[in-house]
Order: structure tokens, then sequence, then C-alpha cells
């Protein structure tokens, strides 16, 4: 099977640790994106590891 054109891998980065400059480190998450269907930033509400709590994290 042929991949599709329409999907791309994005990168989701934690939106409350990037605020917070004194950890290095931050929250990713990789996932796939429909771009025809949703052409605005993507956010999801996912467990932060380094905070150990749920955050929106955001389209980079």
């Amino acid at each position: 099977m042929s991949k599709s054109k329409y999907r791309k891998i994005i990168i989701l980065e934690c939106t409350e640790q990037k605020k917070n400059k004194l950890i290095k480190n931050i929250s990713r998450y990789y996932t796939t994106k429909n771009i025809k269907n949703n052409k605005n930033k993507l956010r999801l509400k996912k467990y932060n590891y380094i905070l150990r709590k749920k955050t929106i994290h955001e389209e980079k």
C-alpha cells in the first residue's frame, strides 16, 4: 500500500514547559495529521512526564 500524500508527521510540544525556562527538557509527542482536513495547528491535551500532569501540547 502507498502512503497518503495528505498525511504529515508532526511534533507536539508542551506549552506550559515552554513558558517555564528553568526546565531544559521539553515533553514531545510525534503523531500524524491529515493536512487536507485540518489546516489549523493541532492542540491536544497529553500527559507531561516531566511535570507529571496533563498539559496542552501544541503543534511545533
